[in-house]
């Protein structure tokens, strides 16, 4: 499933395009974005009902995934372009760190196929990023509040102005953003598993990726 998250406009809200180009898409569909910076959330109502859902779980009761060695899916390193705008997914994983701004998504695509192949599960801490490799796993930080959070990432999006990673509706539910629906994050891909380096899981085949803001160190 491939979610092209729309941004909020004046005249309301845009609903997104299919992307059948993007590498790795089983059931290519759109989807707008949740909360309200991107498909609010009004006096508790989520954007086309898009929120958790009466038998949600508690989000702080869902353990962390644990970061392991997984090969990298082929079929999701090739280049893709969306919008105008190529991507190059990174081929192996390898140090990346970047800030800009996270959204989420939720019950509207609750059991979809990702990209990876797995069926997108909202209560489970799982992301969608333009060129991390999938599958991996990295720690998202929200910078207004240093709450973090370990994510596997198994889809692809969001492809609109500055946003960097789409979480589950539980991942934004642990950064404390769900009613804001967007806040400013640092995404830093996992790269080590005790002491042995997650890069080890794939040589690399490709160039550096296309879309990377670096944190100054």
């Amino acid at each position: 499933m491939i979610r092209l998250a729309l941004a909020l406009v004046p005249a309301g809200l845009i609903a997104g395009c299919t992307s059948p180009s993007v590498p790795g898409a089983l059931e290519p569909s759109a989807a707008p974005a949740s909360g309200p910076a991107a498909g609010a959330a009004r006096r508790g109502a989520y954007y086309l009902d898009d929120g958790p859902g009466d038998r949600a779980p508690d989000p702080e009761s869902v353990a962390e995934p644990v970061p392991r060695v997984e090969p990298v899916l082929e079929r999701t390193t090739r280049p893709y372009v969306i919008f105008g705008r190529e991507y190059r997914p990174m081929a192996r994983v390898e140090p990346y760190r970047a800030r800009g701004v996270a959204t989420w998504y939720g019950r509207r695509y609750h059991g979809n196929p990702t990209a990876s192949g797995e069926r997108y599960d909202m209560y489970a801490l799982t992301a969608a990023h333009p060129i991390l490799p999938i599958p991996s796993y990295a720690r998202v930080t929200n910078l207004s509040n240093g709450r973090s959070v370990i994510v596997r990432i198994n889809d692809r999006g969001p492809f609109l102005r500055d946003r960097l990673i789409d979480l589950s509706y539980t991942a934004a539910a642990r950064l404390g953003y769900v009613d804001a629906g967007s806040a400013q994050v640092e995404v830093e891909l996992v790269t080590q598993f005790g002491q042995a380096p997650l890069a080890a899981a794939r040589p690399s085949d490709s160039a550096a990726p296309a879309i990377v803001s670096p944190v100054a160190s």
